[in-house]
Parts: C-alpha cells; structure tokens; sequence
C-alpha cells in the first residue's frame, strides 16, 4: 500500500476539518460552488468522483464482464439487500429512534421529517461511490460494473413504489434528470473513457494497464479527499448551527449501515462468495445515492425541511463510515475465506 492508502482515515479526518474550517472561513465561495449544480448534481463533485471512478474503469476487461452471469449469487444478495431488506429496516430504525427513543428532545413534527429523508437514503442505493469501495478492497472490478448497472436499471421502476409505500404518500415523483444526469456521469462516461484507455494502453504492452491505473491511484484518493473537502465545506453553516440535530440523526444513520453491512457480510460468506465479489456487494449494500435522496426529500419536503437536513446528514456520514467498513473488509479477509473453507 502506498503512503495515500496506508493513511487513508488521517487524510479524510483531515479533509473533514479542513472543509468545516473553510466552508466557515470562505461561505461565500462554498456557496459559488455549491450553485454550479444541474438537476441537483453538484458538477465540481461530479468531476471530483469521476477522478476517482477512472482508474477502475480502465481495470474493467469486457472480456470477463460477460462471464459474470455464471456467478449470479453476488448479485442476488446485491439485489436482497438494497430492495427487500435495507429500505425496511431504515423505516423501522427512524421510527424507533424518533418517536421513541429521541421523543423527549425532538417535536412531532420534526422527527416525521427526519424519518422521511432516512428512508429516502434508504430506498436510494448508491451508483457513484460504490466504484471506489470496490477499489479499496480491491474488488473484482467486472463484478461491481454489473451490479451497479442492474440496480440502477431496478431503481427506475423500484424507487417510486417502495418510497412511497413507506412514506405514506400516493405519488412519489422519480426526478428523472437526476436519475440520469447522475448515471451518465458517474456511469456511461468513465466508462467510455476506461474502455478507449484500456484499449491504447493494451496495445502498447501487456503491463501498460497495470502501469498506468498505479500511477492513478493517488489521484483517486485526492479525488476522495477534495470531495469530502466539498461535501462538509457545503454544510459548515449547518454542522455549526445544528449539532445536536445532526448528531441525533447521525446514530441511527450509523446504526443501519453497520447492521446492513454485518447481515450482508455474513451471507456472502455464509455463501461462500469470493473474497473480491462479496466485499463489494456488502458495501454496494450498505451505501447511498445522496443525490437522488435530497432531490426528492427537497421536492415533497422543501428546501428547508428536516426530510431534506435527514439526507444531507447522510451524505456528511456516508465517507467517515463507510471507509471503516472497507477497513473491516479489508482486515477480515483471511477471517473471511476461513470462513468458506470450512463451510
């Protein structure tokens, strides 16, 4: 591991402070940045995470990607995961803790609100992040391209109904700009961009891949940093004013992606998935797509309401968290393949 991967957590530790820092410092060119957005995505943060999505696109070889249909069982626990399990107990964790166990400290009102953005996150699974997770642990990178496509093609038809089952609402409007903006830049593009990349440097040697995708991969984590700069930049105001709201949210945001990803971990191993296929699907599983939740949280809800606050909390949680699940996948691996052996 190189000195960017090694210290990965310091470095985004570091990014979180330097962003509260200068979101408070420099309000007004955060907000600058923060207006640069079309359809509710930020195209600063796009760029960002298209630097970090690349280099793993380049690693995608169409050859294996058509042999991932032999090994459906990763997909199958992807797809158990984010449509049949992680909606629900996102629903069932707001209600418990806003109008139970947060009851004394939050209004009625408010902690409906903060309920209806967490299960917005929840019915969102996440397209974009979900390359770098599967990078960090070196996931099988053919793999993880189909999986997010097939669930991006679910969400299409899934996202509404189930959101608005458990919203209670009649209708729940898919912002399909979004939906798609989000797709193709986080998607389509690097995508292309990896394939005509893959295919120069093939040409030159058999190890020009391999060469040019490590040379990428501190550009990948600055990518990571500068985006976590952005996202807790955007928020400082917030962070500041709202500490104790966040933090409420926060715990039960934290608690539903630990418990997913422990439920997700154990089947893949109790599946016997290799090592390279389950870790991404557990973390595939676990993840968000912040923008898609906050576009809807902002169209029922409003700019200004604790449903659009609940989603931008999750997007402040998802890195810091979500870097401790790739560390456990990471260290767990020889616990992890003991695991399929003996099975």
């Amino acid at each position: 591991m190189g000195l960017f991967e090694r210290y990965l957590t310091v470095w985004v530790a570091l990014g979180i402070l330097a962003g509260v820092g200068l979101g408070l410092l420099s309000p007004d060119a955060f907000q600058a940045i923060a207006a640069l957005e079309y359809a509710q995505v930020n195209l600063v943060v796009a760029v960002f995470i298209w630097v970090m999505i690349y280099p793993m696109m380049i690693q995608i070889d169409w050859h294996a990607v058509k042999d991932v249909g032999k090994k459906p069982q990763g997909l199958i626990l992807t797809l158990v995961i984010n449509w049949l399990i992680k909606p629900f107990t996102m629903a069932t964790l707001g209600v418990l803790f806003f109008q139970y166990i947060f009851a004394p400290w939050v209004d009625p009102q408010s902690a409906s609100e903060y309920i209806a953005g967490m299960i917005l996150l929840g019915v969102a699974p996440c397209t974009a992040m979900v390359f770098v997770w599967s990078q960090l642990v070196k996931g099988d990178a053919n793999y993880t391209l189909v999986q997010v496509s097939i669930n991006d093609l679910i969400m299409v038809v899934a996202f509404a109904p189930i959101a608005a089952f458990l919203l209670g609402v009649t209708n729940v409007t898919v912002p399909w700009e979004t939906l798609v903006l989000s797709t193709v830049l986080y998607v389509v593009l690097p995508l292309i961009a990896g394939m005509a990349t893959r295919h120069v440097l093939a040409r030159r040697s058999s190890h020009a891949v391999a060469d040019f995708t490590a040379k990428l991969k501190p550009w990948s984590i600055v990518g990571l940093i500068a985006t976590v700069v952005l996202l807790f930049g955007f928020q400082a105001g917030t962070i500041v004013a709202k500490p104790g709201v966040i933090l409420l949210i926060a715990i039960p945001l934290t608690l539903q992606t630990y418990g997913i990803f422990a439920i997700a971990y154990l089947a893949a191993r109790r599946m016997k998935l290799p090592h390279n296929v389950g870790g991404p699907a557990c973390l595939i599983g676990t993840s968000n797509f912040f923008e898609l939740a906050v576009a809807v949280a902002i169209s029922l809800f409003g700019l200004n309401s604790g449903a659009a606050l609940a989603t931008v909390v999750g997007v402040l949680v998802e890195v810091p968290v979500m870097l401790t699940l790739v560390a456990m996948v990471n260290r767990s691996k020889g616990w992890y393949e003991q695991g399929q052996c003996a099975a």
